[in-house]
């Protein structure tokens, strides 16, 4: 594994533990609209935290790397946005650029997948 690979890896780890206290917070020390929020926020860098830990050291291609740099970017906007909202009164602006960017991470996986 490359630092590129191993810092992904790492961010995906890191990103999964975050997302445990995220995801007790929002469901006993928030309610209504901030408790969905940072819900979802939980949900998606748990998923997304893990693929990047389990896929990382397999990206042996440079779309897969790129791939996996979208995944990681786009957690970050996605997730970032609805907790910037929730705990910094900040806008959810970059929430979709962020999904936009997951899906098309995605889909740079899913090519890199089907090229080998």
């Amino acid at each position: 594994m490359n630092g590129l690979q191993r810092g992904l890896a790492a961010f995906g780890a890191v990103a999964c533990a975050v997302s445990v206290g995220l995801g007790a917070y929002a469901s006993h020390g928030l309610d209504g609209d901030a408790a969905r929020r940072v819900g979802l926020a939980a949900l998606f860098s748990f998923g997304h935290g893990l693929a990047l830990l389990l896929l990382a050291p397999t990206a042996g291609t440079r779309l897969g790397t790129v791939g996996l740099s979208g995944l990681a970017l786009g957690m970050l906007l996605f997730s970032g946005s609805l907790l910037a909202a929730v705990f910094a009164s900040a806008s959810t602006a970059l929430a979709p650029s962020g999904g936009l960017l997951l899906m098309l991470a995605w889909l740079l996986l899913a090519a890199d997948a089907l090229r080998r």
